[in-house]
Formats: C-alpha cells, sequence, structure tokens
C-alpha cells in the first residue's frame, strides 16, 4: 500500500472516528432510520467533488453503522464529471464546490429530466500552501497568484524570483487541481479572471486533494492549492499564505473576508427522493439540525450561519427544485441567503 493510501485510510478512519464520538455523545444520530423507525436498506451513488467528499463520506459512515444494508458509493472525481453522471441520471447525490452551470449542466439535467434540489452544506477557503520548511514567502496577493497561474505563465515563470525579486531565485513547483475540479474553476475564476476559466498547464495535477497535499508536503519548492480541510488535516506539514493579508480562517472564511471563500453543495434528485428507498432516510440524516453542523466540523471545513443552515433545510424540506444562482454563477438574490429565500 503508497503511502497517500495509508494516509487516506487513517484521515477516513480518525474522521469517523471523531464524528461517532461527537454524535452518540449527543444523543444518537438524528432520524437516520425509515419512516416506520426500521433500518433502511438500497443503494445510493455519490460522484462529484472531492472537496466536499469528506463531509458526505462522514455522514454516509456514520448513515451505515445504523443501516448496515444501505450502500452508499462516493466518488470523487470533481465537480463536472459529478455533474456529468447525475444529469444523466447515473447517480442519486452529486457533490459540488460550484454552483451548477446554468448553461451547460443544467439543459443536460433537463433533457434527461431529472430535477434537483440545490443545498449549501458549508463554507471553504481554497488554500493556497508552500511546504512546512520555506521560510521566505510569508504571504502572496492575488495578483503574484495571476502572475504564477495565467495561461500567459506557462514555461515562463519558473523561479520565484520572478515572481517576488526578494525570493530565491529557484524553481518554483505549482501543484493544483485537474481542469474538472470545481475548484480549479473558482480558483482560475477569481485569481486568473479570464472568460475560459483556465490557467497554465505546466503544473502536477490531480483531482485527488490527498495526491495534492502529498506533492508539497515532500517538495521544498512547492506551491499549490486545493480546499481548507485538507490544509487543516495537514497542517504540521504544510503553511498556508494570506492572500491580500487575510488568512483563511473559520472567521474570515464564513465572514467572505477571505478572497477564495465559497459555499459547498449537495445536489440531490427529486427522482431518487420518491423512488429510492435510501436517499430520503440518508439526505435527512446528512442535513438535519444535529448532524449537517458537527459533519461539517469535524471535517474541518466552515459551519454555515445559523440562518442559513435553516434556509438550506427548507429549500430541501419545501423540495425547491433548480439552482438560485445566475449564468454568471452569482446567487440571484444578491446573496446565497437572499436567493435561498426568494426562490421558497
Amino acid at each position: 500500500m503508497s503511502r497517500i493510501s495509508r494516509v487516506r485510510l487513517v484521515v477516513g478512519a480518525a474522521l469517523v472516528l471523531a464524528l461517532s464520538l461527537v454524535v452518540a455523545a449527543c444523543g444518537g444520530g438524528g432520524g437516520s432510520q425509515g419512516g416506520g423507525g426500521e433500518p433502511v436498506s438500497g443503494e445510493i451513488a455519490v460522484e462529484g467533488s472531492s472537496t466536499v467528499q469528506p463531509i458526505t463520506q462522514a455522514a454516509a459512515e456514520l448513515f451505515k453503522e445504523q443501516n448496515p444494508d444501505a450502500r452508499i458509493s462516493i466518488g470523487g472525481s470533481g465537480t463536472s464529471d459529478g455533474f456529468e453522471a447525475f444529469c444523466k441520471g447515473d447517480t442519486q447525490i452529486s457533490d459540488a464546490s460550484r454552483p451548477i452551470d446554468v448553461a451547460e449542466e443544467v439543459p443536460v439535467c433537463e433533457e434527461n429530466g431529472v430535477e434537483f434540489i440545490e443545498i449549501p452544506v458549508a463554507f471553504d477557503g481554497i488554500s493556497v500552501v508552500v511546504n512546512k520548511q520555506n521560510d521566505f514567502a510569508t504571504e502572496v496577493t492575488s495578483e503574484q497568484l495571476k502572475t504564477m497561474w495565467e495561461p500567459a505563465a506557462e514555461g515562463e515563470i519558473t523561479r520565484w524570483s520572478q515572481v517576488n525579486p526578494q525570493w530565491p531565485d529557484e524553481d518554483i513547483n505549482l501543484y493544483g487541481p485537474g481542469t474538472e475540479s470545481g475548484t480549479y474553476e473558482f480558483f482560475n475564476e477569481t485569481i486568473v479572471g479570464n472568460e475560459e476559466e483556465v490557467n497554465r498547464s505546466d503544473y502536477e495535477a490531480s483531482e485527488d486533494d490527498n495526491v495534492l497535499v502529498q506533492g508539497v508536503a515532500g517538495d521544498q519548492n512547492a506551491l499549490g492549492y486545493f480546499g481548507y480541510s485538507y490544509y487543516e488535516n495537514n497542517r504540521g506539514d504544510l503553511k498556508a499564505l494570506p492572500i491580500d493579508g487575510v488568512s483563511p480562517s473559520t472567521e474570515t472564511i464564513r465572514s467572505g473576508d477571505y478572497l477564495l471563500s465559497r459555499p459547498l453543495f449537495i445536489y440531490v434528485s427529486t427522482k431518487a427522493l420518491k423512488n429510492n428507498d435510501a436517499v430520503k432516510p440518508f439526505v435527512d440524516f446528512y442535513l438535519s439540525e444535529q448532524n449537517l453542523s458537527r459533519l461539517v466540523e469535524a471535517a474541518k471545513y466552515v459551519t454555515l450561519t445559523d440562518s442559513l443552515a435553516q434556509e438550506s433545510r427548507t429549500q430541501y424540506e419545501d423540495q425547491t427544485t433548480g439552482t438560485v444562482f445566475n449564468e454568471e454563477g452569482a446567487p440571484k438574490g444578491g446573496d446565497l441567503e437572499a436567493a435561498l429565500k426568494q426562490a421558497q
């Protein structure tokens, strides 16, 4: 077994154990069984964001403790691949680190008769990190990040000193998610700012954030970016850089002061809620007032505000379908909470 596989297993087991203790201490799992109080069975397929995957995986493991006949498969191939499978009807739930694309993905869902409920579950702050042994990069500006990652940098910006003359004249090795990742898309839209939402291609890419963590942790000349949870779970090997003077933290991510703050979602098929005996009990369990914040905290993401969490649950309970985002990926109501209220 590779070192990465061992790390993944240890982190996953520790997360599930921590969650089990927290939920047990607070009086059980919060509605994890069917309407008759009996354990549920059935198969649920989840695909999508590797950023959201730890939250959904933790929910699934705890759910299966009380429903051992429920079979839940969770992939982390990336938000775009997740939506592709979801809109074809191949999965019942899609994990997403960005909103569904109104111009390209929603029409595919419509063509295939897939109605969905869009449910915010947490906040994330994409963390820009360097190796723990890096003693010169203490912060970075958004302009410096653009200099590193824009398409024009490919084959040209290869040394730290080209980004900041006070940094050493040494190779800079970049690590980031692949092109199917919602993290990739959000980072490029925010930092690079081009309409194509693409960056340079000469970097170490992976859809698996664990691979990126291990890459940066093992390379003193590395700089990479990925979800906040993966940084928090590996603080001993990584150093997160403040962007424009603001570090990623629970407070700055929830407030939006941190530049790379964003909501995380699950998308649930309404057909699956009606026709799959396991889906509704699982989503009820996932989103319960008792469980959601604990799942998010244990996965080391940032919980929704109380009011936004309630709007998110109402969106699900009322089975309000469709997206509250426009073609530019912005909430229709000005902010996410207002957009959810407007949609209900």
